[in-house]
């Protein structure tokens, strides 16, 4: 009674709902809130699921990649591909590093190492649909193959755990040609992350957060070759140039420094009401990377155009030194005065 009168409002009301509830479903929020506190602290698969297992032969394995890039299989299917039933007990020789059901033999102890009991460490992470999810680092499922080859070559395996040794060489077979952390981003589709995240780190070494001061970087002698393989008179006494050049030096130039860097300069650099740059893109450019290769790429640039004779021999000799970044290579043609 002293509880219904201390509490107040909102949790008046949640002590009225308990008392409504029977114990059966007051336990079962309970474990709900025991397990989402849990999860809190698991590692999170960031990519897998059980509909892209990974296909070994006639084996499948569920796999997933955490978040700190561990690559793990399932308890479960784990076992079963080695012929064992998903739901062995794993068991700890006093206290020390927990031993996998598949290594719990007498006949493989003289094969185990230390180090191979750490790399055998179960890992409880966060299914991506949610809840709590058994496994081991991927790494691990070579190493107990050969263990069971060598238990088997060795003659120490009894009658029942022969099929584990055949199913191990199938699996060692079918590893043998690629690593197991490339079949796992492949069937996880973690090669794509991968990729982005690959992206993500081009674009922090070219890209500059903070706005670098204007100084001279367009050569003169890359605007007269412009002018010259445009077919169009050099106007000396101005520093005005056809609209369109813009269109051909983000060709010529940034669509070629590194991939993505040309999409990124757009959405970093404001433009004005009338749709004008504010900002040269080049300073954008990262110091110590960015700005050092657009450099280096307008040296080799003004090169090439210093030995072309006209404006498709120019865009030909460019294609094969500097192809576009990102971009399927096409077949050379004609452009039009304004470089479309």
């Amino acid at each position: 009674m002293a509880e219904d009168k201390q509490a107040s409002g909102r949790a008046r009301g949640g002590v009225a709902r308990a008392k409504q509830l029977s114990p059966a479903e007051r336990s079962a929020i309970a474990k709900k809130a025991a397990a989402a506190r849990w999860n809190d602290n698991l590692t999170q698969a960031v990519s897998g699921s059980p509909d892209r297992p990974l296909k070994i032969g006639e084996f499948e394995i569920e796999c997933y990649v955490l978040d700190d890039g561990t690559r793990v299989l399932t308890q479960a299917s784990f076992l079963q591909a080695l012929g064992r039933h998903p739901k062995a007990n794993t068991r700890r020789e006093g206290g020390a590093v927990p031993i996998p059901p598949i290594l719990q033999s007498k006949a493989l102890s003289s094969f185990i190492t230390e180090e191979i009991l750490e790399k055998a460490r179960p890992i409880t992470f966060t299914h991506p649909a949610g809840g709590r999810a058994h496994g081991y680092n991927a790494e691990l499922l070579p190493v107990v193959c050969e263990i069971y080859l060598k238990a088997r070559d060795a003659g120490a395996l009894d009658r029942q755990q022969e099929h584990v040794a055949k199913r191990a060489e199938i699996l060692i077979r079918g590893l043998a040609h690629v690593g197991i952390i490339a079949l796992v981003d492949e069937a996880t589709g973690y090669q794509e992350f991968r990729a982005r995240n690959a992206l993500s780190k081009i674009l922090a070494a070219f890209i500059e957060k903070e706005l670098q001061p204007w100084v001279r970087t367009f050569p003169p002698d890359f605007y007269s070759e412009l002018f010259r393989l445009r077919g169009l008179d050099y106007p000396a006494e101005t520093v005005r140039r056809p609209q369109y050049f813009g269109i051909l030096t983000n060709d010529i130039v940034y669509k070629r420094l590194a991939p993505g860097v040309l999409d990124e300069l757009k959405r970093v650099t404001p433009r004005s009401e009338t749709g004008r740059l504010k900002h040269r893109y080049f300073q954008h450019l990262t110091s110590n990377v960015g700005y050092p290769k657009l450099r280096e790429h307008l040296g080799s640039v003004v090169t090439l155009m210093k030995l072309s004779k006209d404006w498709q021999d120019f865009m030909l000799k460019l294609d094969q030194i500097h192809p576009r970044l990102g971009v399927q290579a096409t077949l050379p043609f004609d452009t039009d005065e304004r470089g479309l």
